[in-house]
Formats: C-alpha cells, structure tokens, sequence
C-alpha cells in the first residue's frame, strides 16, 4: 500500500506537467483553431469559395500583404518578437502606399522613364527606412511608438503627392504585370514567390540572417559574443523599407494607380497576419514562410466573407477581434502564464 501511494506520489507531478504542456499547447494554438474554423465555413457556405479561379484572385490579393508581412518579420527577428519593447515597423503600410503615390504620379503625370521612378521610389522608402532606424537605434524611442510617428508623416507626404485623389495608371507594363500569367499563376504571384524565396535565403542561411536572429532572440548575449546589435537592427529597417517599395510595385499592379486610404487595412491585414503565422512555426516564432502563410489565410477569410455579402464593417471587427486574440495569446506565453 505503501509503495503503491509512493508510485502514485511520483507519476503526479508528471501528469500535472503533461496537463500544463497540453493547455500550453492548446493555447498557442487557439488562433489558427480559430481561423481553419472560420475557413472551412467558409468553403461550405460561400459560393465558388475553392473554385481555381477564386483561387488565383486570393493569390493575386495576397501579394502586396505577403511582401509586407516578410518585411516586418525581418523586423521582428532583429529586434525581438516583444510588441512593445520588441521589433516591430507599423509604419510599412505607409512607406508602402507613398512608393505606390511616388510610381503613379511619375507614370501619369511626369512622364518620367521607369528607371527614374525606380529611384524616386527605392530612394524614398529607404530614407524613409533610415528615419525609423535612427528613431530606434540611435534615439532609442520604442519602436512601435517611433514608427507610428513615423507612419503619420509618410501618410502626410503621400498625402500631399497625391492631393488625396486617386492616381489611375494605365501603363502598359503595369498592366501585364498585372494580367499576364505564366504557368497558370499571376506574374504578381511568381514575383511574390521570388522576394519569398530571396529573404528565405538571406535570413536563414547566411551569416547575416543567422547574426540577426541571434540579435532578435537574446540581445544581451549577442552583444557578448561581439555582434554589433544596433548595426544589425538599423538594417533590418532597411530591408524592410527595401520590402515596401516592392509590395508598393504590387498595389499599383492590384489597384491600376494609387488610392487614398489603402494603408489603415493593409496595416490591420499586416499585423493580423506576421503573427498568425507564428502558430505555424515549432518554437512559436515569427518566420517568413508563416508570414506567407498568414498573409493567404487572411486574404480568403476576406474574400470568403466578400462572396457571403458581409458588412464590410463587419469584416474589419472580425479581423480586429482575431488581431486582439493574436496578441492576447502571445502576452500569455510570454509571460509564462501558460
């Protein structure tokens, strides 16, 4: 009796610690729960939802979301995955949208050749890139308040481009960039799949990539082993800056022109996405291949959503709930709460 109650004492605390690794695991889990929940409603109830051709209009939407999403995640890595304190450029929409300003006022209006837009729009998300980096890095403002700022002033500029009217841009290399397809899919998405596979490779497998997630996952310890922290986090911002204006090349391919307002949904869509992604990763951490990932699972649930007619407010609460639930359960396992 005696060893049997000794034998029960000792497998307790293993069963009590299996309980806690499950519901961990439950946790992390609840918001792509969630979403394969909303999905395969979706595919029930929504009309043509799994068709091919529905399925390309998703792909063809998710790219300038996805691009995005793969900036922030470079962000992210470097800086760390805290919100707060972490990495974090919510000012990629922006810079974004005024490439997407920049590229339109210049096929329009300037007449400019498309290697001088090029540099207009490459030498504008940089600079702008730079502002963010020295904010951080050198001024040492918490990230998500400096490029908030930050965010605010390109949407000014952009602003003052366009005189908040819509550029329409009826280029013939943008448009076949936007119709054309090779092999079944969109020339927009084998160019998404290029940028995928280039940031795939520069931070997975290079030493730079590998220095920049050493950064991101213990600062302390990487400034020890002689990493130059600030360096590596200013290129980050950089990089991601580089990301936008190409994303900002596939809105004015999506849309035929600029448009005022497209960067509040695609900031929402952004957040929503780079970290629902992490639910695909083994250590619950922000990567470029669930940032690809994130960013398709958000462009169906609109686009399901769009094919059963709901309220395009509706939409929004929906994507702002799930956004809450994303953050809610990161600050839970970061905190150790489960």
């Amino acid at each position: 009796m005696s060893q049997l109650s000794h034998s029960q004492l000792k497998k307790k605390p293993h069963g009590g610690k299996s309980f806690l690794l499950n519901q961990r695991q439950l946790v992390d889990n609840i918001p792509i729960l969630l979403f394969a929940a909303l999905l395969l409603f979706l595919s029930v109830q929504a009309p043509y939802f799994l068709g091919w051709q529905n399925i390309t209009t998703i792909l063809r939407q998710t790219v300038p979301l996805a691009i995005l999403c793969f900036g922030l995640v470079c962000v992210v890595t470097g800086g760390g995955d805290d919100v707060v304190s972490g990495g974090i450029d919510i000012s990629l929409p922006a810079i974004a949208v005024l490439g997407a300003a920049i590229i339109s006022e210049g096929l329009t209006h300037q007449g400019a050749g498309y290697l001088t837009i090029a540099l207009w729009a490459i030498g504008a998300s940089l600079l702008a890139g730079a502002v963010n980096a020295v904010l951080v890095v050198w001024v040492k403002l918490p990230p998500l308040l400096a490029t908030l700022a930050t965010s605010v002033a390109f949407i000014g500029i952009t602003n003052l481009i366009t005189q908040q009217r819509r550029i329409s841009v009826t280029d013939s290399a943008i448009v076949a960039f936007r119709d054309n397809r090779y092999w079944g899919l969109p020339t927009a998405v084998w160019f998404m799949l290029i940028i995928f596979a280039v940031l795939l490779f520069v931070l997975y497998r290079t030493r730079w990539g590998l220095h920049l997630q050493a950064s991101g996952g213990n600062r302390e310890a990487a400034e020890m082993s002689g990493l130059s922290v600030k360096r590596l986090v200013a290129q980050s911002y950089l990089l991601a800056a580089l990301t936008a204006v190409l994303a900002a090349l596939a809105l004015v391919a999506r849309g035929s022109g600029s448009s005022p307002g497209t960067e509040e949904s695609l900031l929402l869509e952004m957040v929503l996405a780079t970290f629902i992604g992490s639910a695909f990763s083994r250590r619950r951490v922000v990567t470029i291949g669930g940032a690809l990932l994130g960013a398709l699972l958000v462009n169906a649930l609109s686009n399901g959503l769009a094919l059963l007619r709901v309220d395009i407010f509706w939409v929004g609460a929906i994507k702002g709930a799930l956004i809450l639930l994303v953050l809610a359960t990161s600050a839970l396992k970061s905190r150790g709460r489960y």
